[in-house]
């Protein structure tokens, strides 16, 4: 199966890596289509596949077709490689906000998947979201889950609006973590510890309790029951949090990244 890649940016080259590195593919499998010269010749000097400039160079030869570009390129990319297509040709587009419906019509093909891949991608420890339209069959759908299994892991969804809603969940999530961890960390710098000790209580805290969480049948509120005693510091922190509504915070701000996820959509 012969890959190729539009789009030599970040999410393109994980892609790329982490293809060759799980050997799911070959070098002489993959391929990568970027316009910018200088990032063509960064490209060919990491070993990864062939990288070519010009998309009738590459487009006829390959079975499965990344659209790793940004959402606002897509017009004119359709425009540039629609006379290149084959019917048969699967496409594989993680463009935030551009539809199934959209992207079928402006490359005239139908076999189309839309994934919502998100940063820890590339360690291999991202959370990807797709699904796809009715044409795609059940041997090519397998073969592309595969494919993105080796950046982490998959859910796939038979609706695309849950797209969307991955995309407010576990694509802008990583953020919100990080929003959480950095304002832990202030925390410990304003009750005396350094930048570095403020960093590593943090960092393990946080990786400890997703390991534990990861590694038992316990739910979230079990392990804060856990966690808890009855007069104690946790029960005071956590009380602080429900009388300053934070749950409520972090709920409304998942909706509001719902909201503009849906807006991109409909910007189309």
């Amino acid at each position: 199966m012969k890959i190729l890649i539009i789009g030599g940016g970040n999410m393109g080259l994980t892609y790329a890596q982490s293809f060759l590195r799980s050997h799911i593919t070959s070098k002489e499998d993959m391929m990568i289509l970027e316009k910018s010269p200088q990032k063509a010749e960064e490209l060919m000097q990491r070993d990864i596949g062939t990288v070519y400039g010009r998309p009738e160079d590459c487009i006829r030869q390959s079975d499965l077709v990344i659209l790793a570009v940004k959402p606002q390129d897509a017009p004119v990319l359709f425009d540039i490689i629609r006379p290149l297509i084959d019917p048969q040709q699967v496409f594989l587009s993680i463009m935030a906000g551009v539809k199934l419906q959209t992207i079928a019509k402006g490359l005239g093909a139908e076999k189309i998947i839309r994934a919502m891949p998100n940063l820890p991608a590339q360690i291999g420890m991202g959370m990807t979201a797709f699904t796809s339209s009715e044409s795609v069959t059940r041997i090519e759908l397998v073969m592309v889950q595969n494919l993105l299994n080796t950046t982490g892991k998959t859910v796939y969804v038979e609706k695309e609006e849950a797209i969307d809603a991955a995309t407010a969940i576990s694509g802008s999530g990583p953020a919100y973590v990080w929003f959480f961890m950095k304002s832990m960390m202030d925390a410990a710098q304003d009750m005396g510890f350094n930048q570095s000790e403020a960093e590593l209580l943090v960092s393990q805290t946080f990786r400890g309790a997703i390991e534990l969480f990861n590694k038992t049948d316990f739910t979230c509120e079990e392990w804060i029951v856990k966690v808890c005693s009855k007069g104690g510091t946790t029960e005071a922190a956590l009380a602080s949090y429900e009388q300053n509504l934070v749950r409520d915070d972090i709920m409304a701000g998942a909706k509001a990244a719902l909201l503009r996820a849906t807006a991109l959509g409909k910007a189309e």
